[in-house]
């Protein structure tokens, strides 16, 4: 959790950022190009994916301009991969903490850390790792703010990453990035956290044609 005085600070941070942000809302933001997510391929090293489409109030309730939601297979246990981007935070649709999300869902946390993950080609970067449970089921959930190609873990880092994008670039572009897989009970923790990060490895470096820079 955040000290007492970085949580002031942060907040008059996002006062005054907001109050620049309304005062710019007349001019049109100006994002670069980019790829519909539904051209993310469906093929990523050994696994196959598979889309599975959120109900259409899920959508509207988070407010998405596109979305991924694609269940990958390979011989092993699967990988849930949800991409939610946002082409504009400035009029009331920001993205959605997983730390709500998932709770509202029921799925309880258990542990829950920050995770570093190398990437070939790239700046490692580092993800939040969340063990939740649900019933019998224990699984692993990944997820990290993605924006003008920077991978944040910090939700606190992202909205100010965000008000520095307004002021500098007009631009509050970004998106959710979030990787899930099962827990079985025959291979523990690890061997979920290696596939998961295996799986990002794969993931992140493509990212960019969707997610602009």
């Amino acid at each position: 959790m955040m000290p007492f005085r970085s949580r002031v600070a942060f907040a008059a941070c996002l006062l005054m950022g907001g109050v620049v942000m309304l005062q710019a809302l007349g001019r049109r933001e100006t994002v670069p190009p980019r790829q519909p997510l539904s051209g993310f391929p469906v093929r990523l090293g050994p696994w196959t994916g598979r889309n599975e489409p959120l109900p259409e109030r899920i959508v509207q309730a988070v407010g998405v301009t596109d979305y991924l939601s694609r269940v990958y297979w390979a011989q092993q246990e699967p990988v849930q991969l949800y991409i939610g981007y946002y082409r504009s935070q400035r009029t009331g649709d920001t993205i959605h903490s997983p730390k709500n999300c998932l709770p509202g869902a029921g799925w309880a946390p258990v542990r829950s850390g920050d995770l570093a993950i190398p990437i070939s080609g790239f700046r490692s970067i580092v993800v939040n790792e969340y063990v939740v449970e649900k019933g019998l089921s224990r699984d692993l959930v990944l997820y990290w703010y993605q924006a003008r190609g920077r991978a944040v873990a910090s939700e606190y880092w992202a909205k100010l990453w965000m008000i520095e994008g307004a002021l500098r670039e007009n631009r509050t572009d970004g998106a959710l990035v979030r990787v899930w897989t099962p827990i079985e009970r025959s291979e523990g923790l690890a061997a979920a956290r290696a596939r998961a990060v295996a799986f990002t490895r794969l993931v992140y470096p493509r990212l960019s044609r969707f997610i602009p820079n």
